[in-house]
This record gives C-alpha cells, sequence and structure tokens, in this order.
C-alpha cells in the first residue's frame, strides 16, 4: 500500500516526498549541470557548499546514472592529457524542464517554510535554544554557503 502523502498531489507542485531533502540531491546535480558539464568526481565537490550530504561520491554516481536513464541527462567520455579518460555529464533539454519544475517546488516549500518559521517565532517569541539558530538561518537563507537541511 502506498504512502498517502507520497501519493497526494498538490496543485502547485510536486509531491512533498519529492521535495524532502533525501531527494535533493537530483535538483542540486541538475543546477550544477546547468552551469557547466563535468564529471562525476568534480561535481561532488561543487556539490558540498550547496547539499547536506555525506560527501559520498558513489551516491553521486548513482544520481547521475539514475538522470540518466530518466534522459535528464547525457554523458560522453572524454579523453584526458592527465590520466584515463573521464565521463563528463551534461543536463539534457527534458533535465533543463525538470530542474525548472523542481525549482518552482522549492519556491512553494521555501515560502512554506517561510509562513511556518515566522509563526513559529511568534508563539515561542523566539526564546530557547532553537528559536535564534532558526532565525539565523532564515535570516541568512543562502547568503553563506547556500546549504539545504531541511529547514532554513
Amino acid at each position: 500500500m502506498r504512502d498517502a502523502r507520497s501519493s497526494q498531489r498538490r496543485p502547485w507542485g510536486p509531491p512533498l516526498a519529492e521535495l524532502e531533502p533525501r531527494n535533493f540531491l537530483q535538483p542540486c546535480l541538475l543546477l550544477l549541470l546547468r552551469e557547466q558539464p563535468d564529471h562525476g568526481y568534480e561535481l561532488a565537490a561543487r556539490l558540498r557548499p550547496m547539499h547536506d550530504g555525506d560527501g559520498d561520491a558513489g551516491g553521486v554516481y548513482r544520481a547521475l546514472r539514475g538522470l540518466e536513464k530518466r534522459g535528464l541527462v547525457r554523458s560522453q567520455w572524454e579523453s584526458s592529457e592527465v590520466g584515463p579518460a573521464r565521463r563528463i555529464y551534461h543536463i539534457t533539454s527534458e533535465g533543463l524542464a525538470c530542474l525548472d519544475a523542481q525549482a518552482r517546488g522549492l519556491q512553494h516549500v521555501d515560502e512554506a517554510l517561510h509562513v511556518f518559521l515566522d509563526r513559529y517565532a511568534k508563539v515561542t517569541g523566539i526564546g530557547g535554544p532553537v528559536a535564534p539558530a532558526l532565525g539565523a538561518q532564515h535570516a541568512h537563507a543562502g547568503a553563506s554557503n547556500g546549504r539545504f537541511s531541511g529547514t532554513r
């Protein structure tokens, strides 16, 4: 039986399950590839400031293979003057459309988080150990390192 939360579609974006932090790797990789084609190891390095993953390059390669199977990225081998040939990943037009849709969905999540955090601050008076950290993340959202940790 499917989880009701994951099967429920919201009228303004993808199901919330698609935007949970564990699924944030794919839009991050698509964005990095929109910036420039790259190989997996460099993508993993460029990903670190944006994603709270554990730095698992294997996870990046698995995600890239999944994106390629879905037609959102393509890869090609590129020879190197220093070392072996490397697989370079490029975003496809389908990947660009998917990235745009995911960014719109994330914008809605961002708006919902703002509403939640503002209401939380009003209820708690921003006292206590959690609220100042949330407030600081809320005020500096994306300003320093752009990491997504599920809260702002």
